[in-house]
């Protein structure tokens, strides 16, 4: 039985600014910082990258829609009941009788410390295949906004991910890509590069952090990394995240550093990254140039990974301008030095 699934029946479609495609798994995350074996305390919570960038940007008043594949119990109608009520379109998301949802299992150890135990092999995601994708749907979207997870769950999940680019391409849509490594994933890390590589250079925005370009791109410095990225596809706008220190963009333009946010306390930096993409979206969506909408994208990734959780942390319109107040931007010799 498949329920809420768009391709059997009537479904009305809203006008969306952004498409995205992925798995979310249940998530049990300790309350004590403690090994796994010590601790016995957990809330219940959602962890996946792609709807944890969909919820940062409906939370900031976006319309964004969230394909993807849940069991047909209780954990599905969890993170589905969850991702809709942020307000993300779940028209295409499946729900499937034969196989379970992900699981995710956090261990918090001393100094911030985060170990993440996946339990997602034969997931109700990694069946997707690319029939999922409607063309109208995708005809109403600006964004397709991708990862480099779901290509690697499956291999029809690897087919479903060149079609959307595919279909994207031919409606006019800008594809952004977040490499978002795992290489608990991968069997063969150089067949994992170069799948990255390849989905990287179809892209229009590609967002790795500074350890993920250093492994796709054997260079070290932002400069390297994304003139080796534009000697591939002119086109692409390269945005290396940098953590504390803020980020490096460049395209054929022109190129900067844009600094981070202070932050005193680092609660949970699992999700970072995924914030950090919602903001950078959010900017462009609000016709915000490439340095604007960094800046956005720095405040957001510097307020989720203050809160315990992936999405817990999002802020709304107003929080965010809030926040715009109070954070505090350092000057160039305290991040550069």
């Amino acid at each position: 039985m498949e329920m809420n699934n768009a391709k059997n029946g009537s479904v009305y479609m809203q006008k969306l600014d952004v498409i995205t495609i992925g798995e979310t798994m249940a998530v049990f995350n300790p309350i004590q910082d403690l090994p796994f074996t010590d601790a016995y305390l957990f809330m219940k919570q959602i962890g996946g990258a792609e709807s944890n960038f969909a919820i940062g940007l409906s939370r900031l008043g976006h319309k964004v829609g969230w394909i993807s594949r849940l069991s047909n119990d209780s954990l599905g109608y969890y993170i589905h009941n969850t991702i809709r009520g942020n307000g993300v379109d779940t028209s295409y998301v499946e729900f499937d009788d034969n196989h379970p949802t992900g699981l995710l299992i956090k261990e918090r150890l001393i100094q911030n410390q985060v170990n993440v135990h996946y339990y997602r092999n034969g997931s109700a995601a990694s069946f997707m295949t690319k029939d999922i994708i409607n063309e109208e749907y995708f005809s109403t979207a600006k964004y397709l906004f991708v990862t480099g997870i779901t290509p690697v769950l499956s291999e029809s999940c690897r087919e479903l991910i060149f079609e959307a680019i595919k279909v994207s391409k031919r409606y006019g849509l800008k594809v952004i890509f977040d490499p978002n490594i795992r290489f608990k994933l991968c069997t063969d890390k150089n067949e994992y590069k170069k799948l990255l590589n390849q989905i990287a250079s179809l892209s229009d925005y590609f967002l790795p952090g500074i350890q993920e370009a250093k492994f796709l791109s054997g260079y070290n410095t932002p400069e390297e990394i994304a003139k080796n990225y534009l000697s591939l596809n002119e086109s692409l706008t390269v945005v290396i995240k940098l953590g504390s220190k803020g980020c490096y963009s460049a395209n054929s333009l022109q190129s900067n550093y844009v600094k981070g946010f202070e932050v005193n306390k680092v609660i949970d930096p699992i999700g970072a990254g995924d914030a950090f993409a919602a903001g950078f979206v959010s900017g462009l969506l609000e016709g915000g140039n490439l340095e604007k909408s960094l800046e956005i994208a720095n405040l957001i990734g510097a307020i989720v990974v203050q809160s315990n959780g992936d999405i817990e942390g999002f802020p709304n319109r107003k929080q965010l301008n809030e926040y715009k107040k109070i954070m505090i931007v350092p000057s160039v010799e305290e991040v550069y030095r």
